[in-house]
């Protein structure tokens, strides 16, 4: 059971790597996008109380949100 666990661990970690690096060419505005989008879909679950229809609706409209939002540098 602990040997599954760390693999799960470690499994979990480079899938985090990988998208973290996935990020790294996007424009301000994608990233926006994807932010959104992530926070969206994390407060529609939460509100719907993890309905499935709440958190694409969520996602759908913090994209749309995050997609807006101008970056300045």
């Amino acid at each position: 059971m602990n040997t599954i666990k760390q693999i799960v661990a470690a499994a979990s970690l480079v899938t985090v790597a990988l998208g973290l690096a996935g990020c790294a060419g996007m424009s301000g505005q994608d990233k926006n996008t994807a932010i959104g989008a992530g926070v969206g879909a994390v407060a529609g679950s939460v509100l719907t109380g993890g309905s499935t229809v709440g958190t694409v609706g969520g996602a759908a409209v913090g994209g749309v949100i995050g997609n807006q939002v101008k970056t300045t540098k």
